[in-house]
């Protein structure tokens, strides 16, 4: 995942296109597949905090309102960094639909001009992305189905590019034993190979509930698989297992095997969940690829009832 970021960005920087795509917006995207890197279960099945970014099919457990915040920050030799938020409220007294707005931004930083000589020229270029969108979501029964329409702007030094995208998310939960999901991820137009987009799915299966020691909570253990695909390389598969023990502490791991223009690689990711009070605190680092070092999440969300 870091190596493939790496490498869009740099084609963005030199002027090179990969085929059919343009420079800046698949360079923009692989800043935004930097921060679902950090993310210690499969995009699809993010709940919480910001998680509507990733799906907007998201349940809000009776709260009136949830506001999340999530900060993204890469290893020093990637230099990208960033945040997400989410604001959701429930409409009327039913319960059953939630409308928010979601904002995020990731940058890359550390960019200097060069000429012919390998000392830097004065002042830096500025490479980042933003999105704003507006969703809503519907609860039937165990069904939560979701969409979001957003606005994404890059900037590469002067030139800006921006695009508008239509996404959807579907939830469904079989008695907390099974859960199905799937969403789009910034889809501007029918196609599977487009790399500024994706198609997330995924599946979670709770294997086990019950106490773990005489008079310890009861604990769930969950086993999760989630894909990756339509985005114009190799399908990304993550494998991952959770433990909770109801709201008050959650921990969460993932492998994941990431596809590439190049060949794929292999990362893994934890993440700590703490709910105190109306808070809940999260935190996810990922194991760090190739040398490079890791990159961190940290989330806070509240909830008003």
């Amino acid at each position: 995942m870091l190596l493939r970021s790496l490498s869009l960005a740099a084609f963005a920087l030199c002027g090179l296109r990969p085929p059919s795509l343009s420079a800046q917006e698949p360079a923009g995207a692989e800043l935004w597949r930097l921060a679902a890197a950090t993310l210690p279960v499969p995009e699809a099945l993010a709940t919480g905090g910001a998680a509507a970014f990733w799906n907007p099919a998201q349940r809000d457990d009776g709260a009136r309102a949830l506001l999340g915040i999530d900060a993204v920050q890469t290893p020093e030799a990637v230099g990208a960094s960033g945040f997400l938020a989410a604001v959701r409220v429930r409409l009327g007294g039913s319960g059953r639909g939630r409308v928010g707005l979601v904002y995020g931004r990731m940058q890359l930083g550390g960019l200097v001009r060069t000429s012919v000589s390998p000392e830097p020229d004065q002042g830096t270029i500025p490479f980042f992305t933003h999105s704003i969108g507006a969703l809503g979501s519907l609860v039937r029964g165990s069904t939560t189905l979701g969409a979001t329409v957003a606005y994404h702007e890059t900037r590469l030094d002067q030139t800006d590019v921006g695009h508008w995208t239509l996404d959807a998310g579907l939830d469904r939960r079989f008695n907390d034993v099974l859960r199905v999901a799937a969403a789009t991820h910034f889809l501007s137009r029918a196609s599977t190979n487009d790399g500024t987009q994706d198609i997330y799915t995924g599946l979670e299966y709770r294997v086990f509930r019950g106490t773990l020691w005489s008079g310890g909570a009861t604990a769930n253990i969950r086993a999760r698989y989630g894909i990756a695909v339509a985005h114009g390389f190799g399908a990304d598969h993550q494998f991952g297992a959770g433990i909770d023990f109801g709201d008050p502490i959650a921990f969460d791991v993932l492998v994941a095997r990431d596809g590439g223009y190049a060949g794929a690689t292999w990362r893994a990711v934890a993440g700590l969940r703490v709910a105190i009070g109306r808070y809940q605190v999260s935190f996810a680092r990922d194991g760090g690829a190739s040398d490079l070092g890791s990159a961190f999440r940290v989330g806070l969300e509240t909830r008003l009832r």
